[in-house]
């Protein structure tokens, strides 16, 4: 069902049909929703998972479907490919006019031929049929359209092979003008 809701999304978003419910969204209650989901996979691999939300109650202009979305597929990739007893850490943190998620995994990191090719439709960095991971490759594709969409960018870095991976989403803060509130 996942797999099959994915691709709409990826179709919606090659056709320009897309449509997202914008409004003021708290991203820490965003992260927290979708991070509430993993956690029984978290639990099953026995991962250690930290969570620091230092956003202070900022808000963002968005869908919160759209954002929990992805969060969850930047948090389910860090457990896909972070072995059992590693460790995660999700990051929510406002700096001027930015809000910035980060997810940080233990796992088996990216090659850094693949790493310019991360965000690409039906892209892996193991494509051979002997893989030990499953999908299409459309997650992180849908992470980086979905991001776009907000108006806001996301990279991901990893120093090499069994050295981790880190994922950035940037999104423009709602900022208050002088008058409307805190």
């Amino acid at each position: 069902l996942k797999l099959v809701e994915d691709l709409l999304d990826v179709s919606r978003i090659v056709t320009g049909t897309m449509r997202l419910d914008m409004r003021a969204v708290d991203v820490e209650a965003v992260v927290t929703a979708a991070l509430d989901s993993i956690r029984p996979a978290v639990a099953a691999k026995q991962i250690r998972l930290d969570v620091l939300l230092e956003a202070g109650g900022a808000m963002v202009l968005g869908a919160a479907d759209r954002l929990q979305q992805v969060v969850w597929n930047l948090a389910m990739n860090a457990v896909k490919f972070t072995p059992a007893g590693g460790s995660i850490r999700v990051l929510v943190r406002a700096v001027d006019r930015e809000l910035a998620i980060v997810v940080t995994d233990s796992g088996e990191g990216i090659e850094p031929d693949v790493l310019p090719f991360i965000f690409d439709r039906f892209r892996q960095g193991d494509s051979t049929s002997t893989r030990a991971h499953g999908g299409l490759g459309i997650g992180l594709a849908l992470v980086r359209h979905m991001v776009e969409l907000h108006g806001g960018t996301v990279r991901a870095e990893s120093p090499g092979r069994g050295l981790g991976a880190t994922f950035a989403v940037t999104l423009p803060r709602l900022v208050a003008k002088p008058g409307e509130g805190p």
